[in-house]
C-alpha cells in the first residue's frame, strides 16, 4: 500500500504526541493543549511550551506545536511543491495546522536534526525511523527534483520514511536528497544560471579561511544539477538563525550579541563572503549553527551554503542589502567591518578562467580590492 497522509491525523483525531530528540522524551503535548516537559534542556530551540493549565498557556501550547511541526516540511513558494503534496495526498496545507499534520504523519523527521514526534501508543525508537539510515530511496527524486507526476508502480515503493526527506528540505528551488554508496548527498535543480553560480561561488569560498559546502557540477535527468554532501548526522544537527532568534526572544537574549559570542570570526567571514560572490538570498533560514547531539548545545556556526543567488546585485560595488544584519546596511558596508575585524583571510588565488565573463571577473575583482 502506498504512502499517504492518515486523515485521521489531518481532521485532528489526536490523543497526544511525544517530542523526541533521538530516544530521550523531552515533552508531551496533548489534545487539550496541555503539556508536560521532561528535558527542558532538549527542547527544540524553536519550540516553547509552558506546563501551566490556563486557557491562554494551552492555547498557546497548540499554536506552539503547530507552529514547530509546520516548521518541518516545505513552504507552499517551494518549486514543485504541490507536486510533491499531491503525490502524498496532502493538497490542503496552507495554515500552520494543516502543514503541521502533514509533518506529523512523518512523524516530523528531516535531515537537518535528531528530533521527531512519536505518536500516542507507538513504541518505535530512533533507530527505527533515523532518515540517516532508513530514507531516501530514488522513487521520489523524479517528484523533488522534476516535478513528475509519481507512476502507480513507484507510489506502491514509497514508505514515511522515503517521502520525509525531501518533504522537510526548506527552500524555494527543487532540491532531493539522494543516498549513494559513500554518503547522502542533496541535489539542487534551478536554471542553468543558478547551478553554476553556486558552484563558482563555492569555489571562491574554498580560497579563503573560512569552513563551506563544497557544491560540484552534475547531472540529473540530463539536467544540471548541483551536488552537495550533507553537513549533519546523527551526532551533529543545525540550527537555523531563524530557530536561535526565537530562543532569544523567549529567553530575552540579544540575538546579535549571541551570534557575536557564539562565533563572530565565522559570522563575519559569512558577509565577506557573501558581498565578494554577489550573494543576495542569506536569508534567516540557509545560515546557523551546528549543535551537538549530545548534549543539545548550540556550537559554531556550521559552513556556509545555498549560493544559487549569487552574482546578483553585481553592477556596483555597494551590493545589496546586507540580510544578517540586525541593522540596515550594505553588503559592502558588512564587508568592510568584517575585514577590519578579523581581516580578509584568502589562502588561495582566484582564477580568471573560472568565470563565464569579464564583466563578472572585473566586478569581482574591484569589490576584492575595494575591502582590502
Amino acid at each position: 500500500m502506498s504512502f499517504s497522509v492518515d486523515n485521521n491525523i489531518l481532521t485532528g483525531n489526536w490523543k497526544q504526541y511525544t517530542v523526541m530528540h533521538k530516544d530521550r522524551e523531552v515533552a508531551v503535548v496533548r489534545e487539550d493543549g496541555t503539556c508536560s516537559i521532561y528535558s527542558q534542556e532538549f527542547m527544540p530551540y524553536n519550540l516553547y511550551l509552558s506546563e501551566e493549565n490556563d486557557i491562554d498557556s494551552r492555547l498557546n501550547n497548540l499554536t506552539n506545536f503547530y507552529y514547530w511541526c509546520s516548521s518541518r516540511i516545505l513552504t507552499l513558494d517551494r518549486k514543485y511543491s504541490k507536486e510533491i503534496l499531491n503525490s502524498i495526498g496532502a493538497k490542503q496545507a496552507v495554515t500552520d495546522k494543516d502543514r503541521a499534520m502533514i509533518s506529523v504523519s512523518c512523524l516530523c523527521l528531516c535531515l537537518t536534526d535528531v528530533f521527531w514526534v512519536r505518536p500516542y501508543g507507538e513504541k518505535k525508537q530512533f533507530g527505527d525511523v533515523s532518515l540517516y539510515r532508513h530514507s531516501l530511496s530514488d522513487v521520489f527524486i523524479d517528484v523533488s527534483l522534476c516535478g513528475k507526476n509519481i507512476t502507480l508502480q513507484n507510489a506502491e515503493l514509497l514508505t514515511a520514511n522515503d517521502v520525509a526527506g525531501d518533504v522537510s528540505v526548506m527552500g524555494v528551488s527543487p532540491k532531493a536528497w539522494k543516498r549513494e554508496k559513500d554518503g547522502i548527498f542533496l541535489l539542487k535543480n534551478g536554471d542553468r544560471r543558478d547551478v553554476e553560480a553556486e558552484i563558482l561561488a563555492s569555489k571562491i569560498a574554498s580560497c579563503f579561511k573560512v569552513d563551506s559546502v563544497d557544491y560540484e557540477l552534475s547531472f540529473f535527468d540530463n539536467k544540471a544539477v548541483s551536488k552537495s554532501r550533507i553537513i549533519t548526522s546523527e551526532e551533529k544537527s543545525i540550527v537555523s538563525i531563524e530557530q536561535v532568534e526565537l530562543y532569544c526572544a523567549n529567553n530575552e537574549l540579544n540575538r546579535d550579541e549571541f551570534v557575536i559570542n557564539k562565533d563572530e570570526y565565522s559570522y563575519h567571514m559569512m558577509n565577506l563572503i557573501d558581498y565578494l560572490t554577489g550573494n543576495t538570498d542569506r536569508h534567516w533560514g540557509n545560515w546557523g549553527f551546528f549543535v551537538d547531539n549530545n548534549t543539545n548545545k548550540i556550537g559554531k556556526l556550521h559552513p556556509l551554503m545555498d549560493f544559487n543567488k549569487s552574482f546578483q546585485a553585481y553592477d556596483s560595488l555597494e551590493g545589496a542589502l546586507c540580510l544578517t544584519k540586525g541593522k540596515k546596511e550594505s553588503q559592502f558596508e558588512a564587508a568592510r567591518a568584517a575585514v577590519k575585524t578579523v581581516g580578509l583571510n584568502m589562502v588561495k588565488n582566484i582564477e580568471p578562467e573560472w568565470f563565464d565573463n569579464k564583466e563578472r571577473y572585473s566586478m569581482f575583482c574591484d569589490r576584492l580590492k575595494a575591502v582590502m
